[in-house]
């Protein structure tokens, strides 16, 4: 798809949906299927953004004081990395890989308090207490964001945005959503109907060579 472009948090296309999915949902592709891909966490002042969007969820305030510097947003970006395999796992009903799952669960212990993933990313885990420096336990809690994620009830609404192209993750809280975004609801529309129309045409245009 071509060289990655550095967006902006701003412009991540799903938002809010879980600290999880919202740290695997900062790389997306801008324009669908022949588009390019961008990401929102390139830089340390990127994810210095990224975490204060999310102060609902992680409490940033109550951190240790520290900055977030390149090593800091290094351990995030292996954290997205896992954490898109385990969900494309999840999602396809497949076992997640272990080095995956060990990737989330070695942040998870920065954490104040976490449940590691069992093996296969299933069932329940079990809970360990420890402090650390600031980003780690930034990091360590998203990992446990997405622990409770994948061992709670709302597992089951994890899904993978079906539209071409589309690369994010939501949650179906309602069962009439099939996109990720609407966005991505009617860049489908759009084109069906644009199939449809060709066809229409081109057997219109058939029919008329038939009657000649």
């Amino acid at each position: 798809m071509g060289t990655v472009e550095r967006g902006a948090v701003g412009e991540m296309p799903v938002f809010g949906e879980h600290p999880a999915l919202d740290l695997v949902n900062s790389t997306f592709v801008r324009g669908g299927l022949r588009g390019h891909p961008v990401d929102v966490l390139v830089e340390p002042s990127d994810l210095v953004v990224w975490v204060e969007r999310q102060a609902e969820w992680l409490d940033p305030a109550d951190a240790p004081a520290g900055e977030l510097g390149a090593a800091e947003l290094a351990a995030f970006l292996e954290l997205r990395r896992a954490l898109r395999a385990v969900l494309t796992a999840v999602v396809a009903g497949e076992p997640a890989g272990a080095a995956d799952v060990a990737v989330v669960n070695a942040a998870v212990r920065a954490a104040p308090g976490w449940v590691e993933l069992s093996p296969g990313a299933v069932g329940t885990g079990v809970r360990r207490s420890v402090a650390g420096e600031r980003g780690a336990v930034l990091l360590g809690r998203v990992a446990q964001s997405a622990v409770e994620l994948l061992t709670g009830d709302r597992r089951d609404l994890v899904r993978a945005c079906p539209a071409p192209g589309c690369i994010l993750f939501f949650l179906q809280r309602h069962a009439r959503r099939s996109w990720c975004s609407a966005s991505c609801g009617t860049r489908v529309r759009v084109a069906r109907h644009s199939r449809r129309h060709a066809a229409e045409h081109a057997a219109g245009h058939a029919a008329g060579h038939t009657e000649e």
